[in-house]
This record gives structure tokens, C-alpha cells and sequence, in this order.
């Protein structure tokens, strides 16, 4: 024993003051950054009264945008459903339809270009009028 006692400015009795006192308290209002997050909290008010402008600003800038841990847009509001339009399914569709479109267009384009050669062919031997 020394016969010391520690002065109110010794960090070991400012540790163990911190650790009794808990986290410190904002001088701001609860219930103001409730009633802000309720009415104004797609467009990120709440933050800004806060003191977060930073992701207030993010969110004012992104309303209603929200994305995953692998940073892929959440749209879907059921995910047991099918996706809307715009989906992958839609376009692998659509891609679909227009191999479709485009080989029926090759064939009908074979088909007027043989019965332009049938055509010339009678003018030809005379038996059509030009």
C-alpha cells in the first residue's frame, strides 16, 4: 500500500467510470427522429436531424432503392413470386421470340423470293402479260 489515493484525473478510475456510465446520450429528440423517420423516412429526414447527413444524403438521393449484401437490386416484394416485368425470365422470352420472328420472316422471304422466280419464268415463256 502506498497510501496514495488515485486523483479524479487517473485514466484507471476514467475506464471504469465509462464502463458504470454506459453509451453517451444524444441531446437529441426520440420522438422528433421518430415522427421524422415515419413521415420522411424513404427520403432519409430522420438522418439528417440526427447528424448523419451522409447516409441522409444517399437516402434522399436513392428513395425507396434498396439492394443485398451482393449489392443486386430488392424489388420483388414476395420473393415466392414470379418477377415482373423486366425480369430475367422476360428477356430470355422475348430473346425467344425473336429468333422465332426472325426465322419465320427468312422463310417467307424464301417463299416471295421463289414465287418471283415462278413469275419471271412465266413472262418469259409468254403466257403472262409484264
Amino acid at each position: 500500500m502506498t497510501g496514495e489515493l488515485p486523483t479524479p484525473y487517473d485514466s484507471e478510475a476514467d475506464d471504469q467510470d465509462d464502463e458504470r456510465r454506459g453509451p453517451e446520450i444524444s441531446e437529441r429528440s426520440r420522438s422528433v427522429a421518430l415522427v421524422l423517420g415515419l413521415l420522411g423516412g424513404v427520403f432519409g429526414l430522420h438522418r439528417f436531424y440526427t447528424g448523419r447527413t451522409e447516409s441522409g444524403i444517399y437516402m434522399a438521393i436513392t428513395p425507396g432503392e434498396f439492394r443485398d449484401a451482393e449489392g443486386r437490386l430488392v424489388r420483388a416484394w414476395d420473393p415466392q413470386q414470379p418477377e415482373g416485368i423486366g425480369s430475367h425470365r422476360d428477356v430470355q422470352r422475348l430473346d425467344s421470340e425473336i429468333a422465332l420472328l426472325h426465322q419465320q420472316m427468312s422463310e417467307l422471304a424464301e417463299r416471295v423470293d421463289f414465287t418471283e422466280r415462278m413469275l419471271a419464268q412465266e413472262r418469259e415463256r409468254g403466257r403472262l402479260k409484264p
